[in-house]
This record gives structure tokens, sequence and C-alpha cells, in this order.
């Protein structure tokens, strides 16, 4: 069969394309961390902003892939684990910021 590989006269079954992409960003979200360590975020393209985009992205590559969002869930702190310990502190310490600015504590505060 053309474009289809064969494995003992029959079709293989072809791979999830999600499953390409958790690959790819799992093995991206170290160096993205790395490179964010140190970086302000108050400036429009910041690599803080783009290792934690790549988060969000494998956490739904990783939900579709794998059929639900603690799947997701799972990927983001298998990737995390996987970092630099500063590294991680670092992203987190701009989460913390970033639900801070965006008005948390006071949507939640009758909730605490």
């Amino acid at each position: 069969m053309h474009g289809i590989p064969e494995s003992h006269g029959r079709p293989q079954r072809e791979r999830n394309p999600a499953g390409y992409d958790v690959s790819e960003l799992s093995e991206s979200i170290g160096p993205l961390l790395d490179a964010a360590t140190g970086a302000t975020w108050y400036e429009e393209g910041n690599p803080v902003d783009t290792a934690l985009v790549a988060l969000c992205r494998l956490r739904r590559a990783a939900a579709g892939a794998r059929g639900s969002a603690e799947a997701g869930d799972a990927a983001v702190r298998d990737a995390l684990q996987d970092a630099a310990p500063g590294s991680v502190l670092w992203a987190l310490s701009r989460a913390v910021s970033y639900m801070d600015e965006h008005g948390l504590p006071e949507e939640l505060t009758d909730s605490y």
C-alpha cells in the first residue's frame, strides 16, 4: 500500500498525531524554563510566557492524546519534575504574579 508502513504484510496503525506533539513539547519544556529563569515577564514575547504557553500546550496535547484532563495535568507535572528546580520556581512565581495582577484574590475572597 502506498504511504502506509507495512509490518509482516499488514499495514501498521498510524500513531496518534497528538502523541507527537506531547513528545516534542515534553522535550522542549526544560530548555524553555531554563531560558526563562531570571527573565522579566513585563515585556511582550518574553521567555517566561513562552515557557508557560508551552506547558499549557503540553497539557492540552496530553489531555487530548490520553483522553482526560488529568492526563494533561500529569504530563505537566512530569515535565516540571524533570526541569531544574530554580526554573520551576521562577515559572511558578510568574503564574502567581499573573493571577494576582488579574484579580484572582479579589474574585476568591469570599471563598477563603
